[in-house]
């Protein structure tokens, strides 16, 4: 039996949920592996970085949560509707815009994804998916990263399973892809790491995807 088993180091695939405009964890996360399975199959758990992102504003850290329709417990992420009888799309824009409005890249890129939330997707995983993609080509990040994988179909395979890994909830020095490498950021003297990739995207545009990897923690 131990001829089948590969230590996690060795490993080149990974598997991860689908996130909302993720922090650099995540990202430095992707670039650690060839292959990347993204699981939407997996169960929805609330409060997590499914649904949210942490953005740098004047003087603090703000939440932005996209708010989801009721739903039976352990539902799929595939399954989660997107609650749009709350108006949150104008305050995610809205704190976007006064966060990054000054920073030197946010005239560049908003309006690609002011186009996706402006499509009012219905479904959670539909519009990270669309978000996601804007980030993984803005970072210049090109890896093989495969959607809609059952729980069956990876248990098959060599695959990393860090599902739920990378989450709002852990202490800093508890990250395992992320070690700050500071960048520019438009507010404060004190950085502040592992923020939403928009965070580094509207700051440092194409050098982001340098900054990722010096990001990446060495095992």
């Amino acid at each position: 039996m131990s001829e089948f088993l590969i230590k996690e180091d060795q490993s080149t695939e990974v598997r991860i949920e689908l996130q909302y405009l993720p922090c650099l964890e995540y990202f430095t996360c992707i670039l650690k592996y060839d292959r990347v399975y993204i699981d939407i199959e997996e169960r929805y758990v609330k409060q997590t970085y499914r649904n949210r992102c942490n953005v740098l504003t004047t003087n603090k850290i703000d939440t932005l949560t996209i708010p989801v329709k009721g739903y039976e417990a352990a539902s799929s992420t595939k399954d989660i509707l997107i609650d749009y009888n709350q108006d949150w799309t104008r305050r995610h824009l809205g704190c976007l815009q006064s966060a990054y409005g000054k920073s030197p890249f946010y005239e560049y890129y908003v309006h690609e994804f002011m186009r996706v939330y402006e499509k009012k997707l219905a479904y959670l995983v539909d519009l990270n998916y669309e978000l996601l993609t804007i980030c993984l080509r803005l970072t210049g990040i090109k890896k093989d990263i495969r959607y809609n994988l059952s729980g069956e179909i990876i248990a098959e395979k060599h695959v990393v399973n860090d599902i739920s890994l990378i989450n709002n909830r852990k202490q800093p020095n508890l990250h395992k892809y992320y070690s700050p490498a500071p960048y520019y950021q438009t507010f404060g003297n004190d950085f502040v790491g592992n923020l939403s990739i928009v965070d580094l995207l509207f700051n440092m545009g194409p050098e982001a995807k340098s900054v990722l990897l010096r990001s990446c923690k060495s095992q």
